[in-house]
């Protein structure tokens, strides 16, 4: 192949334009990312030899080199991993497929004082060393194909690159950095070798760089030829915990995660017996800009035998446990297993169990011994964890007593225990309201009567608590009962008084009621006196086994067809607007529309015809 001159796909122009005129702090991580690539080349060679040991070739002993020359200015990092073709390093040098690039990009660009700490975590890791260099080489030969289908790869980070064949003995890749004025400091044996210590101790292959000695004549340390492993070349998660400090588990959760803040909390553990694995999870501090997106594939790092195998191995971790990062290293996998096997094994199952409950096991220690923690937890994944409660029945119970909620006793931090443990003698369910925000809950007329009788309510107002109603019924033996269905039976906590005057007002009213029934019989289901209403003069509700008004509207945003069903009013007879109905014969129907629409819009409801809403208004305005 003679030398080819090409242009860098759009994405990777302005990755390159910020890269090397916004990323400006902590420019040291560029190492960070070029040893971690060499280490997954690494990988990626011990994995396919799996089925074909020759690609070793007179190479058995994996590694990585570090070195540096101050006269030419230039930093090297070599592999012996898989190495790439002239086609390879073409698509993966020039071009980015990775979805998350955009959203990389408007990072930047909303934050030029973002550091480096963000670039590897959308694959553009290979990119970072443009912060310290004005020019890239790179010189690879895939496992496999002859010395003489090497290839050389050069650009300055500008518009376009260069590639041509060159013959290259020995397979893998040779990153050379030409660095810029002023990057000196990059060009000493101790900065490298801190870096590396800071950043990629836990690699498991050895990190090599040329030994230093002193020199009596020169005064100064001299580089010799030899060559000495830099890092402690075993994988963190494979040492004892006592021998792992809490700076080295958080420093390690950094360079897996790409998250430049500490983990909220971690867990290590070697499980023994029918299946054997270590696990190293972490809880994150922040949700990623991609927690709501369920196709994205999520979970941790899979490592057979410390034989890295996949990354994202969903199989290990469920869905709504989608943002716990980590490692698990297992004993008894195969290492040629693949996705479909994951989903198969009754290892990966083991597995899968063990590690849900080890993070819910650290979930329970934060809400038990880290309020402040917790809160802070479930300010960012709260709404994803309720999602456990319908896809996992065998944890229910363990996630029910981590859910906390608004209530009309508190902003925030409400768990069900501690609901449980203020109900009022007498009371039997626990109460809850769903709404589309938070405040329009808390101001519901639904919740009139609860506040008379100082009862407490929950108020739920994610989307997703709707669904999760549906599979969760009851706590400690307690059911659970929205305020917003069916007729309000308070049963021991309402006296006899009240309950016969309510009576009494229901039989006087029932001639009013069929007039009502028969003006809005297209729009309600029934028409009757409520007990829930203390100040407002009518409610919407629905009966005990209907859908409620709210979940049909999120099933109509998302797309979804509702089933039809009419709702109920609840009317206040004591309320002088209701009064007003039995008193006007003229004005009968405009006041009985009027007073659904109100109800309506106060439970967050549309008006299907807000022109004739308005008219109506305006007509009993002017009279």
């Amino acid at each position: 192949m003679h030398k080819q001159t090409l242009s860098f796909q759009a994405e990777v122009k302005q990755i390159l334009h910020l890269v090397t005129h916004s990323l400006y702090s902590n420019k040291e991580i560029f190492l960070r990312e070029l040893v971690s690539n060499a280490s997954d080349a690494c990988d990626k060679l011990r994995f396919e030899a799996l089925n074909n040991n020759g690609l070793y070739e007179d190479q058995p002993n994996l590694e990585v080199r570090v070195s540096f020359d101050p006269e030419a200015r230039t930093v090297t990092i070599s592999d012996n991993g898989i190495g790439m073709s002239a086609e390879e390093a073409t698509a993966h040098l020039g071009t980015i497929a990775k979805s998350g690039t955009r959203e990389f990009m408007a990072r930047l660009e909303g934050d030029q004082k973002k550091d480096a700490a963000l670039i590897g975590q959308f694959g553009v890791g290979f990119y970072s060393g443009f912060i310290v260099a004005d020019r890239i080489t790179v010189e690879s030969r895939r496992a496999g194909l002859s010395p003489e289908e090497g290839v050389r790869w050069s650009s300055e980070g500008a518009g376009e690159f260069e590639v041509e064949a060159i013959t290259k003995e020995k397979r893998g890749t040779d990153v050379t950095l030409h660095l810029r004025e002023g990057e000196e400091e990059f060009l000493s044996t101790w900065r490298l070798k801190s870096i590396i210590g800071k950043y990629s101790d836990h690699i498991s292959l050895p990190i090599l760089m040329r030994k230093e000695t002193w020199d009596a004549e020169k005064k100064e340390q001299v580089t010799t030829d030899e060559w000495e492993t830099v890092n402690k070349a075993a994988a963190l998660w494979t040492r004892s915990k006592s021998d792992v400090t809490d700076a080295e588990y958080k420093e390690f959760y950094k360079q897996l995660s790409y998250d430049s803040e500490p983990p909220l909390a971690y867990t290590h553990n070697r499980v023994e017996g029918r299946t054997e694995y270590t696990q190293l999870l972490y809880i994150p501090s922040k949700a990623p800009f991609d927690l709501w997106n369920r196709d994205k594939r999520g979970g941790v790092k899979l490592y057979v035998k410390r034989v890295f195998i996949m990354d994202d191995a969903e199989a290990l971790m469920p869905v709504y446990l989608r943002f716990v990062k980590g490692v698990i290293d297992s004993a008894d996998l195969p290492l040629n297993v693949s996705r479909e096997l994951l989903q198969e094994s009754r290892d990966v199952k083991a597995i899968r169990e063990g590690s849900t409950k080890r993070v819910l096991s650290m979930l329970e220690d934060l809400a038990e011994n880290q309020k402040e923690q917790y809160a802070k937890f479930w300010e960012q994944f709260g709404a994803v964890i309720k999602e456990g409660i319908g896809e996992d029945h065998a944890n229910q119970e363990r996630l029910a007593k981590l859910l906390r909620f608004a209530s009309t006793q508190a902003d925030s931090d409400v768990s069900f225990a501690d609901y449980v443990s203020r109900m009022k003698e007498g009371q039997e369910a626990i109460y809850y309201i769903t709404a589309e925000t938070l405040a329009a809950a808390k101001n519901s007329p639904q919740l009139e009567i609860f506040r008379k009788k100082g009862l407490e309510v929950l108020l739920l107002a994610d989307r997703v608590d709707e669904w999760m109603l549906s599979h969760l019924v009851e706590f400690d033996g307690k059911p659970l009962q929205s305020v917003a269905k069916g007729a309000v039976d308070l049963g021991k906590l309402q006296d006899e008084e009240e309950k016969k005057h309510a009576e009494e007002a229901a039989e006087a009213f029932k001639p009013v009621l069929e007039k009502l029934k028969a003006a809005l019989k297209d729009r309600a289901k029934d028409v009757r006196v409520t007990t829930r209403l203390v100040e407002s003069p009518a409610c919407i509700v629905v009966e005990e086994g209907d859908m409620s008004a709210h979940l049909a509207r999120l099933l109509k945003q998302a797309g979804q067809q509702a089933p039809k069903s009419q709702p109920i009013l609840e009317v206040n007879a004591e309320h002088p607007l209701v009064k007003k109905l039995e008193a006007d014969e003229a004005r009968f129907d405009d006041l009985a529309h009027l007073l659904f629409d109100q109800a309506w819009l106060a439970e967050g409801g549309q008006l299907d015809n807000p022109a004739e809403h308005v008219q109506r208004v305006t007509r009993l305005l002017s009279e």
